[in-house]
């Protein structure tokens, strides 16, 4: 059967800990990630599905109606729901209202309360009618969250039950689930056989899953509204323990959240889904549902999320609990889910610390927001650390050149954002100068030149170089790579967008002028489409316009012509800057780059903005559908670079 609601749009409540609920409008679960319970057992990290839908029907003294919608391999949507379901919208969090064939109307909301490992779910009747009583059964699984769950004859579905309070524990060793809810129940165990995700089937991956409900939960919403609280009972939060019961439960918790959303923007309420918790202290998780949290997308995130934004609190925490991490000069760029050592591959991580240190300073002393001392000595440490690590030559080959540039790359490895890599297959491998690192670099230099004259020599050559070697006349803008593969005077002409960060993005720009103004014209004449800049010019060698496929497909098309909405950040600010940063231009920006950009927070995942979308028109939004770069640089445009 058809569906009315739309499932390539999707909703996310995030927890605060780096776990969620998410799923689509039309409510058929499409990703293997869209759960209702997905908590991280060691915040952020350690993810899990303990909950992953529910089945639900109204039934009324006219008949029976289903308010939910499955869909089951080969291609069954089964039973109707979406047929009956209005969407309301996620302000202030996901509703739905569902209006049945004999005139009875439902609502129904859902909401995850900050920094805890639980959501809370409610349903209403709009009016008044006898005899209505909403049916629900949870389908559960407890599996990580990258894998898929099947029928076997180890899950547990018996229930520990206390009053309103009942405990699931479906496997040993995994985190038991408490449900807190005005109903009756009853145990009546049965397994949900071959859910079909259909966004997991397109990107090539296993696609079909199972799921056990342990029974059934039952209201009678005639006599008042439904609450059904679902929480971990892990150590990171145990919420529902006794106490107060579900409608109280569910009401004060409703009451604290609407306070804590009240008044923000919609891209305010998007960036506070990245900013979680971490063991030792704070960080940002890089997209959802996926991305744990990453170097490099964290302190280009931290700049619009947290400095743009004012959490100066989170910033602080974020870079502090960072500072302790340098090593040989280097940031880690990934902490895996599982306890795995940190991964230091790559060479730009730690220079987008320095310059996210060097922004936060800088609005912390004009906002009089105080550090401790200790506080702002780590921060200048880590910088020193990264600039003497990086001038003396660290880990990968990554060096100061006698001519102040940074030579960084070995053979088999990615080290810069365009980090593609499938088997042994290092799509985008840059090895060299790759120019947005000479940008970073300098930038770093420039930093450091502030407090130490130690560094002024270094970046007065790497400046003198950056001009000499950087500039292409043949097309008039830069290119990407000179020195490639640490052969002297070898460059890569290659079109693509990194070249815009020696002009906007970083405080510091190393062109001006007439050739400042070309590659800014460049790269809106080639790169630039409403959802981000391309990552390689059309027409050139390799250029793909779609992201589409099975993994070898998408991860050979992710630097090849794939739009990026982070890379708008840099780019409207040069452009900007190029034409003066008067009120005019900073208004035409807007309009001209940042409308169609925000317009985007109506589609895919809803309230935030996407990773990446294909090249050509009419550039389908792709990857994560939230995504902590994306959300940031818009921040950064709409409250720095383009504010009057």
């Amino acid at each position: 059967m058809p569906l009315l609601a739309d499932e390539t749009q999707e909703w996310l409540e995030a927890d605060g800990l780096g776990g969620f609920a998410s799923g689509t409008v039309a409510g058929p679960r499409t990703r293997r990630y869209h759960a209702l319970l997905l908590i991280a057992t060691t915040p952020p990290t350690g993810r899990m599905v303990l909950v992953n839908g529910f089945d639900a029907w109204i039934a009324t003294p006219n008949g029976q109606y289903a308010i939910t919608s499955q869909r089951y391999a080969p291609e069954t949507v089964y039973p109707d729901g979406a047929g009956h379901a209005e969407w309301l919208g996620i302000d202030p969090w996901p509703r739905w209202r569902f209006r049945l064939a004999d005139g009875t109307t439902v609502e129904q909301a859902l909401f995850v309360p900050h920094d805890t490992a639980a959501v809370a779910l409610s349903w209403r009747l709009v009016e008044p009618r006898p005899g209505v009583i909403l049916k629900l059964r949870p389908l559960l699984s407890g599996r990580d969250y990258h894998a898929l769950h099947h029928e076997n004859p180890a899950f547990q579905p018996a229930a520990r039950s206390d009053g309103e309070l009942l405990e699931w524990q479906p496997y040993h060793g995994v985190p038991a689930i408490r449900s807190l809810a005005n109903a009756a129940y009853a145990a009546d165990p049965e397994w949900y056989r071959n859910f079909l995700y259909k966004e997991e089937q397109a990107r090539g991956l296993d696609c079909i899953e199972d799921l056990a409900s342990p029974g059934m939960l039952t209201w009678d919403l005639s006599a008042g509204d439904a609450a059904w609280i679902l929480s971990a009972d892990a150590a990171s939060s145990s919420p529902i323990v006794g106490g107060r019961g579900a409608v109280a439960t569910l009401a004060a918790w409703r009451d604290t959240e609407r306070a804590r959303r009240h008044g923000a923007t919609r891209l305010q309420r998007a960036a506070d889904a990245y900013v979680v918790q971490r063991q030792r202290g704070r960080t940002i998780i890089a997209g959802y549902p996926w991305f744990t949290d990453w170097g490099r997308d964290t302190f280009i995130a931290l700049r619009g999320l947290c400095v743009a934004s004012g959490r100066y609190d989170d910033a602080r925490a974020i870079l502090v609990a960072w500072s302790a991490m340098v090593s040989d000069g280097m940031l880690p760029n990934r902490f895996p889910d599982h306890g795995e050592a940190p991964e230091f591959n790559s060479v730009d991580a730690s220079l987008w610390y320095v310059v996210a240190v060097h922004d936060f300073l800088a609005a912390a002393a004009a906002r009089g927001f105080a550090l401790a001392s200790a506080e702002e000595g780590a921060l200048r440490e880590a910088v020193d650390a990264i600039l003497t690590g990086y001038a003396a030559g660290t880990r990968f080959g990554i060096r100061a050149d006698p001519d102040g540039l940074l030579s960084a790359g070995e053979a088999g490895l990615q080290l810069t954002w365009m980090d593609a890599r499938v088997g042994d297959w290092v799509v985008t491998p840059r090895i060299g100068k790759p120019v947005e690192v000479q940008a970073l670099w300098l930038n770093a230099l420039a930093v450091g030149s502030e407090r130490s004259e130690h560094w002024a020599d270094l970046l007065a050559r790497g400046r003198a170089a950056f001009a000499e070697r950087f500039w292409n006349p043949a097309r008039s803008c830069l290119f990407d790579v000179v020195d490639c593969d640490h052969k002297p005077d070898t460059n890569d002409a290659t079109l693509r967008p990194n070249q815009v960060l020696a002009v906007g993005g970083l405080p510091l720009a190393l062109l001006d002028g007439e050739r400042a103004r070309q590659v800014v014209d460049v790269v809106e004449q080639h790169l630039w489409t409403p959802l981000g800049l391309r990552s390689l010019g059309p027409g050139e060698p390799g250029y793909t316009p779609r992201y589409q496929g099975d993994v070898r497909g998408r991860d050979g098309s992710y630097h090849q012509g794939t739009a990026w909405p982070w890379l708008l950040g840099p780019f409207v600010e040069a452009w900007v800057r190029v034409r003066g940063a008067t009120t005019e231009v900073k208004r035409d920006a807007r309009e001209r780059f940042l409308a169609p950009l925000l317009a985007h927070l109506d589609q895919a995942g809803l309230g935030h903005i996407s990773e990446i979308a294909d090249g050509d028109a009419p550039h389908t939004p792709r990857g994560c559908p939230f995504q902590a770069w994306s959300v940031g640089e818009a921040l950064r445009l709409d409250q720095v670079v383009l504010a009057e």
